[in-house]
């Protein structure tokens, strides 16, 4: 394992390792605020204006619900971000906001729906060259034109292995690209969008602001929340952790104990949909070839235990959490090809999705480009449908 430490930081990047650190001296410690119905469009809640009862409201650690007057009063212990699960029948126009003493979120009242549809994409890997495949997903969702847009991750070319300025690069241009797309995107980081952590290549060091899971988060706030539409509870997951140069596929502790207080407060017959980037359970293990070493390899440490990297390695707490509920359908991409997973007596369809950057190919099996789209009548998901990307 390369353990070479970098002591060569530029000074732009001491400037925001003090702007950082301070910051978290200074650390908000009670967050309050209001969610509710912004008749007038202004973003600031008049006092006409009604709030909404029973919202989720979460620092990513704790989560509370809003009273009968749409106010909540929260904790604040997590990673700098306060957001809502979007309760079904609303809309928003950002379901977080950096933490502050005083947050209210406005939301816009909306006809409820018992059937829509919704896609999920994955493995954008966006540069420069890949941006006529962009153009092709955001032309095939508006033929389309699903409620809601999922995209499971690997959102930029690369940010594991290259210095800031080329990482920052990739991802404002995804945040160019998405802004066109007319539908809701909803996102999760992937491997991908880890910054700098094979230093031996990127020469990141640690202390950077950015670094690892930070990027992401600067960018598109937090990397696992949730959401409900149509009836669904939408429940965003970060599948990655990492340890010294490498990343494997893992749901942190933290992650897990707000995963059990964001269901507790749904009714058990609430369908649940997870979308995340590294899956639950996969064919790829047995299809990919296995990699003893390099950036690819099959197997990672985990804490001192030798895991598989490529799936996740604690899936049964997840789904031990889930147990008591309806939860049909886990979503996820990395492994670059469509293919569904299932067991006999699980409620729970494990199913992944192409790519969108391209096809990919193992030995004589042929992976096409494409993106999966889902109908949902009264909570039933069907069995999807995957379009390709090419002819």
């Amino acid at each position: 394992m390369y353990t070479h430490h970098f002591i060569r930081i530029s000074i732009l990047n001491v400037i925001l390792f003090i702007f950082y650190t301070n910051s978290f001296a200074q650390k908000i410690e009670t967050v309050s605020g209001y969610v509710f119905v912004d008749n007038n469009q202004n973003g600031i809640k008049d006092s006409n204006e009604e709030g909404i009862k029973n919202v989720a409201v979460s620092d990513q650690v704790n989560v509370v619900t809003t009273d009968a007057n749409g106010f909540y009063q929260l904790n604040n212990s997590g990673y700098g971000f306060i957001f809502i699960s979007v309760p079904d029948g609303y809309t928003t126009k950002s379901f977080w906001q950096k933490a502050n003493n005083n947050i209210n979120f406005a939301l816009t009242k909306t006809k409820p729906v018992s059937s829509f549809s919704f896609i999920q994409a994955s493995d954008t890997h966006v540069s420069e060259k890949s941006l006529e495949r962009m153009n092709r997903l955001r032309a095939l969702v508006d033929s389309v034109n699903p409620s809601l847009l999922l995209i499971t991750g690997d959102l930029v070319r690369d940010a594991l292995r290259v210095p800031e300025k080329e990482a920052t690069g990739y991802y404002d241009l995804f945040k160019t690209e998405i802004q066109k797309i007319k539908q809701p995107v909803w996102l999760v980081p992937g491997n991908h969008e880890i910054f700098g952590i094979e230093r031996h290549l990127s020469l990141v060091s640690p202390q950077h602001p950015l670094y690892g899971k930070n990027m992401y988060r600067s960018y598109f706030g937090p990397d696992y929340y949730s959401f409900n539409y149509g009836g669904v509870h939408f429940i965003a997951l970060n599948s990655l952790e990492f340890e010294d140069l490498w990343y494997y596929g893992s749901i942190d502790s933290l992650q897990l104990e707000w995963l059990k207080k964001d269901v507790s407060f749904l009714s058990p017959a609430t369908p649940i949909v997870t979308f995340q980037h590294v899956p639950f359970f996969s064919g790829s293990i047995s299809i990919s070839p296995f990699e003893a070493d390099g950036p690819g390899k099959t197997l990672e440490k985990e804490k001192g235990v030798i895991k598989f990297r490529h799936i996740v390695s604690n899936a049964q707490e997840v789904l031990v959490i889930l147990k008591n509920h309806n939860y049909p359908l886990a979503l996820a991409g990395h492994n670059h090809f469509q293919q569904k997973f299932s067991l006999e007596g699980v409620q729970t369809r494990f199913e992944q999705t192409g790519a969108v950057i391209g096809p990919s190919e193992q030995g004589i099996i042929k992976m096409p480009s494409g993106i999966t789209l889902y109908k949902v009548v009264n909570g039933k998901i069907d069995e999807g449908t995957f379009i390709r990307m090419d002819k």
